[in-house]
């Protein structure tokens, strides 16, 4: 009996494009840190909820280990592309501005 080669999904990191200094994100970034630091309140309903890291491009952890929260595009009628997405750990921000094609590290000591 010959047995079919099983399928192992990997987790793909690639996308985390290294560490993005805070200070070189739009200064709404900071404003939407803010908020979160001090539990909102947010400009839009679907701020805080779960991010599920559906492409994997995120570390691999839990459900409702990772929140989504929207960074203001001033002038734009929608939510936009920018997000931040915060995990469980100790100062894990991850900023994308192409609605989660790719992300960065958030650093926000520089």
């Amino acid at each position: 009996m010959t047995l079919a080669p099983i399928a192992v999904a990997t987790e793909a990191h690639a996308d985390v494009s290294g560490t993005v200094c805070l200070s070189t994100l739009p200064p709404e970034a900071t404003d939407t840190l803010n908020l979160i630091a001090s539990d909102g309140p947010f400009p839009y309903s679907q701020d805080g909820v779960v991010f599920q890291n559906r492409e994997h491009v995120l570390p691999g952890e839990s459900y409702g280990y990772y929140h989504e929260y929207t960074v203001v595009t001033p002038g734009s009628p929608t939510r936009g592309a920018r997000r931040i997405v915060t995990g469980q750990g100790d100062q894990e921000d991850y900023y994308t501005g192409d609605h989660y094609a790719t992300f960065s590290l958030l650093d926000q000591t520089c």
